[in-house]
């Protein structure tokens, strides 16, 4: 063997693993490091401790407003997503290209930044303030400016992970169905639906992960008022500012451990839809061919 290939291949070796190296350093001390700090925190003082924590009455309070949030904008968007996404994947029409860009708004606006355009709209001084007091309905440091804060942030991806299956499917088999007989909802329901649904699920699992995460746009728009509109996440905040750091480490070790499942099932179906992907654009080639 030629020494000059063998050094070659011995200093892409080194430069490779020096690469990956440098990259698990970088996330040790970014991500790895400081996860397992709060476990270690929430467990610092035993099982017992840390399974108490979970029946203060302020961690339930936040817990089930938690839940009640990601129950309300995981379907509201799970809904809007299948419908934008089937309008954007399936028709052409002046303004397709701004609706993606509008979509994938909350990707590059700070949660902060649209908590205070809610305040601007929905708040004592805002937009629609006149109607609001008219009606006596409170939005701002209220329930329905956390759903509308939730919703905003978990937006796009339900939409983001259909339109791609849509478009690997193609139109055949729906075309097929509606040479049979079959109605535009038949169609949807037995034809469309079950070859997306494990991407609309992967959507679903981001989306819930998102709602029941999310901090910035919620804290804008909550008052953050224990028992009121304390979201779990700003009751981790809460709970350390008030120096109760074994409640503030348990709620923080609940929310790593969701992001955990949330990532462990994001890996499961992006497989799956890339396998579901891959048999839809041969089936569709199939299709062409014949």
């Amino acid at each position: 063997m030629n020494p000059n290939v063998v050094k070659t291949s011995r200093s892409q070796d080194y430069v490779k693993y020096g690469l990956v190296g440098v990259a698990l350093v970088y996330l040790g001390l970014l991500l790895f490091l400081p996860a397992l700090n709060i476990f270690v925190q929430a467990f610092g003082k035993g099982l017992t401790v840390f399974l108490q924590n979970f029946a203060k009455p302020a961690f339930l309070s936040a817990l089930r407003l938690t839940l009640l949030l990601a129950l309300v904008a995981v379907p509201l968007n799970t809904v809007f997503g299948l419908c934008a996404a089937w309008a954007i994947a399936r028709k052409r029409f002046p303004g397709r290209t701004l609706l993606l860009s509008i979509i994938d708004l909350p990707f590059s606006i700070s949660p902060v930044v649209a908590g205070l355009m809610l305040v601007l709209l929905y708040g004592r001084t805002g937009w629609f303030a006149p109607l609001l007091t008219a009606w006596d309905f409170r939005v701002i440091f209220a329930f329905p400016g956390m759903v509308l804060a939730t919703i905003f942030v978990s937006l796009p991806f339900v939409v983001r992970e259909v339109i791609p299956v849509l478009e690997e499917m193609g139109h055949d088999q729906e075309e097929a169905a509606k040479t049979l007989g079959a109605s535009d909802w038949q169609t949807f329901w037995w034809v469309t639906l079950p070859n997306i649904r494990w991407g609309v699920l992967y959507g679903v699992i981001l989306t819930n992960a998102r709602a029941m995460g999310e901090f910035g746009a919620v804290a804008v728009v909550s008052g953050n008022i224990s028992f009121q509109t304390q979201s779990l996440p700003l009751f981790v905040e809460d709970a350390y500012k008030q120096y109760d750091t074994e409640a503030a480490y348990g709620a923080a070790a609940l929310l790593a451990l969701l992001a955990a499942v949330t990532l462990v099932l994001k890996e499961l179906l992006e497989r799956k839809t890339n396998r579901v992907a891959g048999r839809l654009k041969a089936l569709g080639q199939r299709h062409s061919s014949l």
